[in-house]
């Protein structure tokens, strides 16, 4: 289903340029309208990988984590450790996240991915885990020094069937040092730290 989707995109965007192949009884080539060139430029600029997809590139590597999560932001925190394996894919465009850890006492594993679209002009990240069958989907942006970057997405509520609305950040407090916070609406609906997660690059 992935691959039929994905050639149907393919086929869609590319079909209004499809008149400016050469004709099969010999003719010339035809000649793109300022339109067409147009639109095959913005096409082009689109899929095309820049400075923000380097960024990307450079936080590829192996980390260890140090986890704390609260569900109560007046107590203790919950500690666990892991370890994450950021690689590139797709030509330079997505990165992907592989954790692996503890939660609650049980074996933990989650899978993310990250990209950065020329179109909006902003980060995504998607997120699944084996605690969840679902997709958390986010966008957002990082200040110009790259120090700081921000994020809001959310999850649907297994209990209460609705969508959780999230703010999450990452700063970088070395080379090799980042902090990921995520926060979220607490029992009273005003929002809380959830999890600290400090990524240490090996």
């Amino acid at each position: 289903m992935h691959k039929a989707a994905g050639k149907l995109l393919v086929i869609v965007a590319l079909a209004p340029l499809a008149t400016l192949a050469p004709a099969q009884t010999g003719d010339q080539p035809h000649q793109m309208t300022p339109a067409q060139k147009a639109e095959m430029e913005a096409y082009m600029k689109a899929g095309t990988p820049g400075a923000p997809h380097q960024a990307l590139a450079s936080a590829a590597g192996s980390y260890d984590l140090k986890v704390r999560s609260w569900h109560d932001p007046a107590g203790p925190a919950m500690e666990d450790a892991g370890t994450a394996t950021r690689t590139m894919t797709l030509d330079g465009r997505v990165l992907v996240e592989d954790v692996s850890s503890s939660m609650m006492g049980s074996p933990f594993t989650g899978h993310g991915m990250m990209g950065y679209d020329n179109v909006t002009g902003k980060y995504w990240s998607t997120w699944n885990d084996t605690m969840s069958t679902g997709l958390m989907v986010s966008e957002g942006t990082c200040d110009p020094q790259g120090k700081t970057c921000t994020f809001t997405g959310g999850w649907n509520d297994p209990v209460k069937k609705t969508r959780v609305k999230a703010r999450m950040t990452t700063r970088w407090t070395s080379p090799t040092t980042e902090i990921f916070d995520m926060y979220g609406p607490g029992k009273d609906g005003k929002e809380m730290k959830m999890m600290e997660i400090t990524y240490t690059k090996k």
